[in-house]
Formats: structure tokens, sequence, C-alpha cells
């Protein structure tokens, strides 16, 4: 990637905690906080299983429930440059997941909005925007950042993703499409909610601001995939397995494969499938692809945020010691095709860094 990437700083707020700490300590640890709803019952007369962020109240909208655990996250990434009486101008990017029953048409605008004006007291004028995509949405907002870095179009970016599926209206259309894990249905999911998000700088920037960089943006890939969840269609995984192999044509040394998986599969059958088509045309990337490691379980699916907060389990675990290698990659799926990932390496080099 033209001009070096890095990773400043991350923050997450999940329904395992409300830091990126407690979140990343809680994955390692295998906690699970999946759960009955305390009101939605399902299809099976059964309360719906989800994850939920136990400081919001049931029945907050959509776009505050966005809000509130947005600015959480945003002031947790954001802690190296809030000391800084300048202020500093910020590019800040995120995805609200995707359109879907439940969130407005103005829902991404709003939660964007909302955000900003939180972070005014904090950060300089900013600019950037949103974009309603799922799961790959943060790491499309990743990819977008990191491009717009490298080409010099931006200085500082706060990057992130935000997702509840804990709205009535979504919860409803997850059931009748089928989609909710319940005894009745054991390859559905259980929705969640939560914000993760990363400051991301070009080296050269960081350096001139006094800023340690965490981790460096290898590269990243975005990609669409033609045959989709929840149609007839079958799908071979074309669209991750493309986003994989860029990864690979990316790989600093041939010979050193990347040590650490992160996705978003959810329970889903579609998602697994699709990996296991796409890393037959990505051989070479993984070390051991198989190895995998899907946070969902304990989390629960987080949407849209998913990428940026397993971006922050990875800084956690090279700053706690237990990576297990230099590299690691963490991609996603959206419902409505796109495909990205991104492969990060710990700046130090070392395993444990």
């Amino acid at each position: 990637m033209a001009g070096e990437v890095v990773i400043i700083s991350a923050g997450a707020r999940t329904p395992l905690g409300f830091s990126l700490p407690a979140s990343a300590a809680a994955v390692r640890a295998g906690i699970s906080v999946i759960g009955d709803h305390p009101f939605m019952i399902d299809r099976f007369g059964q309360p719906m299983k989800v994850t939920r962020d136990t400081a919001l109240e049931p029945f907050a909208s959509g776009i505050d429930r966005e809000v509130e655990l947005a600015c959480s996250a945003a002031l947790e990434a954001l802690k190296p440059v809030l000391e800084n009486p300048s202020k500093p101008d910020m590019t800040i990017m995120m995805s609200t997941g995707e359109n879907r029953p439940g969130k407005s048409l103005s829902h991404t605008d709003l939660v964007y909005k909302g955000l900003c004006d939180r972070l005014t007291a904090y950060v300089g004028p900013s600019r950037g925007g949103s974009i309603d995509e799922g799961h790959s949405g943060g790491l499309i907002a990743m990819h977008h950042a990191a491009h717009a870095l490298a080409s010099r179009q931006a200085e500082l970016c706060l990057v992130g993703g935000i997702d509840s599926y804990l709205v009535p209206e979504t919860l409803e259309w997850l059931d009748e499409g089928e989609r909710l894990h319940s005894e009745g249905n054991k390859y559905g999911f259980c929705p969640g909610e939560g914000a993760g998000f990363c400051l991301m700088a070009r080296k050269d920037t960081a350096d001139r601001l006094g800023l340690r960089p965490m981790l460096t943006v290898v590269a990243t890939a975005t990609a669409k995939e033609e045959n989709l969840v929840g149609t007839e269609t079958i799908c071979l995984g074309e669209g991750l397995g493309s986003v994989l192999a860029a990864l690979r044509t990316s790989l600093p040394d041939p010979e050193q494969p990347v040590d650490r998986i992160l996705c978003d599969m959810n329970g889903e059958r579609y998602r697994g499938n699709e990996y296991g088509f796409a890393v037959m045309r990505s051989s070479g990337l993984f070390r051991d692809a198989a190895g995998f490691e899907t946070p969902a379980d304990c989390w629960g699916d987080l949407g849209a945020a998913t990428g940026p907060a397993c971006v922050g389990l990875v800084m956690q675990a090279h700053q706690r010691g237990y990576a297990g290698g230099p590299l690691s990659v963490v991609w996603g799926s959206s419902d409505n095709g796109s495909r990205a990932a991104v492969m990060l390496a710990s700046t130090t080099g070392g395993a444990n860094a």
C-alpha cells in the first residue's frame, strides 16, 4: 500500500463489555452472553436468543442505541489525541449496517450526525461520511480510509462500524426469514449490537504527532458476491475468494503466511460454505485456514461493527503478548454481496509484540 498506513488505537463496546480490553478478555476466555430477549418471542413461541448491551433500555430506538454505542467506542479510540489542546481535524468514516426493516431511509445519516455532534467537544471540524453496509461495512470503511490516507487526502481517520439488530421490526423480519438461532433452527444466528472504531493515520503523521502505531495496515481488499444468502443460487466463494486472493499477493513474505484469522461467521450455513470455497481460491495465504476465530460465538452478531471490533481484538493480542504471529486477517461478508478484508501486521514484526 502506497504510503505506510497504521492503526494507532482502537475502541469497542459490545455485549461483553463497555471497552475493548473487557470485550477482548471475554472473547479470549470464551465467555458467551447469548441469552433470552426480555420480551421478543420467536415463531416457535420461545424468547428470541440475542446478545444485548445491558446499559441500554430495551425499548430505546435504533438511532439512539447506535449513537450511544458509537460514541463510547469512538472516544475510546480517540484517547491518544484527546489531550491535544488544538483539537485535531478528523475524517470520520463508518458503516451503520444494511438497509432493513427497523432502519429508516435516513438512519445512516442521523447516526453519523449524532456521533459527530457528540464528538465536537473533542476533535476539530470533521469530514467523511457513512455507508449502509452490513458485516463487511466497517472493513469497507477502513479500506476507503486507508486509500484516503495513503493518497494524502486525509491525515487522521476515525473509522468504524455500528449496528444493532435489537429493534423489534428487525428481529421480527429475521424471524420471518428463518434466520434466528433457536431450538427449532440450529443454523440461525444470535442478533446482537455493538460498535468498533480505529484511529488510523500515515506513519509519518503519527511520528509527527508523537503517536505510537500499534498495527500496520498491510493491505485491504473489497469485492462483490453475486450469489447471495437466502436465494436459490449457490455461493462458490467467488467474491470472498477474490478478496483473499488479493491479500495473498500482498504478503510481505510469501514464505510467511497469515497466522491469525478473525471473521464474521455466525452459525449460518451459507457463511461456512462460502469460506470453504474461498479458501480454495487463495491457497498459500493462511498458515492454518481451519484455525479461524468466530467472536460471534461470544458477543453475538454485531453486524457492521464486527470488522473494526475484530481489528481491536488483534491489537489487544499484540499488546498483551498472545498474538501467535505477526500477521492477521479480518474478513466480512454482507448480505447484499459486499465482501471486504484487511491484512494487519504487528508494528514490531514479532509474534508477541
